[in-house]
């Protein structure tokens, strides 16, 4: 899984940088062949935004967390990226009994 982690008016830690990757691996349990996932850190006043974009065969997911602490916006964005990629699964899932 290739991840690229950009911010913009933010510095990027190695800790952040652990936290996203951390989260986003969780992601590969419910779709394995993630081609791509690109992470966009902003701070924009007092909001924490985090987007992010996950590329798979034939399908992309895109999710944006804010919140007043960028760890908390990257814990709600991968929420709902999961919550997509699962919602892709099970709409294409064989249904062959």
């Amino acid at each position: 899984m290739n991840i690229q982690i950009s911010g913009d008016n933010i510095d990027l830690t190695d800790a952040l940088k652990a936290h996203v990757r951390d989260k986003l691996t969780k992601l590969t349990q419910h779709f394995q062949p993630i081609i791509k996932v690109s992470v966009i850190l902003t701070i924009e006043r007092e909001q924490q935004i985090a987007e992010a974009t996950v590329s798979i065969t034939h399908f992309e997911a895109h999710a944006r967390g804010e919140s007043t602490d960028m760890y908390t916006s990257i814990d709600h964005m991968v929420d709902k990226l999961e919550k997509q990629l699962q919602k892709y699964k099970e709409k294409h899932a064989d249904h062959r009994a």
